[in-house]
């Protein structure tokens, strides 16, 4: 007689925002699990929804890293990675051009420029790609895409037949832009599909716009957000308006909007691209529990977030999912509507948020052990 099969656990959460990194939540957590039941096969695999950490969760599912050099927001060096696997490639802006990226933590709304990830998308397509996944989020600019497109061949002239070069790119440029020139893009992006992962649903224009919305996140002051406004105006109408009011447009800046219009780019929910490509299913296959979190969990979480998508994804495979987050916001209905059997929140056993935070790894290892 055979003994029993170890119990097979999955850990696939997003990161906990300002603590720890999605992989860091998702050791922690094996950590725990193993201390308290060291029979039990644990499989971590990270994820996350297009934003920071996509491109993590790709190299934990097993995708090959690439190492490249670029430029950030404001075209300075940086080293950045992308991930591939056949022929797709996973390209995440905020390792690029993100806010993080920006020297010294200042922000320059005017002037940050999606240069560097038109750079990297290149590198990809020089390199076979021919299939881009484009992780939207944590944006440093509001160029509509327009830095983007210059780096993949494409030309912008003001009303003097003086082409805008990268070192004038940002919103501030596209006020002067006048003409634009497809004829140089790159030649592969006729052969190439572009999806955006995002879950921004915002036009490019008005009130709930790239400018309105997300470019004071960006530090952009309140008398810098009609110019942002205008530039990405006279974007929209050089380069396609019909394009300014599709949902997403104004997602990172507008570089929605650009990718779609220039690029025939077609968003999906982040964490369903992230999930289709790691072919998320099978690898669950077979589990105990999946367990899944983020750094709070509210509301918003149920409409499209990692945690979501991954509690729906166990939940047809009939397997009980769990949530662990570092402060939780929804009720016990909430909860089991979602799919969720259970949640635990580090917030139960710290309650000062600054010394969660800081111990968020610690606290994340007790609860392992509760998981089991």
């Amino acid at each position: 007689m055979t003994d029993a099969r170890p119990r097979l656990v999955i850990l696939a959460p997003d990161k906990f925002k300002g603590s720890l990194t999605a992989a860091q939540v998702a050791g922690a957590l094996a950590t725990g699990i193993t201390r308290a039941a060291p029979a039990t096969e644990v499989r971590q695999l990270p994820i996350a929804d297009g934003g920071d950490g996509t491109v993590d969760a790709f190299l934990a599912a097993g995708w090959e890293r690439v190492p490249v050099n670029s430029v950030g927001p404001t075209l300075e060096p940086v080293a950045t990675e992308y991930a591939v696997q056949s022929d797709t490639a996973v390209i995440e802006l905020a390792a690029v051009v993100g806010l993080a990226k920006l020297p010294g933590g200042q922000p320059d709304p005017l002037h940050a420029s999606t240069y560097g990830l038109g750079m990297v998308i290149a590198h990809a397509l020089d390199h076979g790609a021919r299939h881009i996944v484009l992780g939207l989020g944590g944006s440093a600019s509001t160029d509509g895409g327009a830095g983007l497109l210059q780096a993949l061949g494409l030309r912008i002239f003001d009303s003097n037949g003086k082409e805008l070069d990268e070192s004038a790119g940002g919103a501030e440029g596209l006020a002067t832009a006048a003409r634009i020139d497809r004829s140089g893009l790159h030649p592969a992006v006729a052969d190439t599909s572009f999806t955006l992962a995002s879950d921004v649903d915002n036009p490019l224009l008005g009130p709930s716009g790239a400018a309105a919305v997300y470019a004071p996140q960006k530090g952009a002051t309140p008398d810098q957000i009609p110019i942002l406004e205008a530039a990405l105006k006279n974007w929209a109408d050089l380069v396609g308006a019909e394009w300014a009011d599709e949902p997403g447009a104004g997602a990172a800046g507008g570089t929605g909007f650009g990718a779609m219009a220039v690029l025939g780019a077609v968003e999906r929910s982040g964490i369903q691209v992230v999930l289709d490509l790691v072919d998320f299913p099978a690898r669950i296959a077979g589990a105990d529990l999946v367990v899944t979190g983020e750094g709070s969990m509210d509301a918003q979480s149920l409409n499209g977030k990692a945690p979501m998508g991954v509690a729906t994804a166990a939940h047809r495979a009939g397997i009980p999912v769990v949530a662990v987050v570092g402060r939780l916001q929804l009720s016990r209905d909430q909860l089991r509507d979602a799919g969720f059997a259970a949640a635990h929140a580090l917030s139960d056993l710290e309650p000062d948020p600054a010394r969660s935070m800081a111990n968020a790894a610690a606290l994340l290892e007790r609860v392992g052990e509760q998981l089991v």
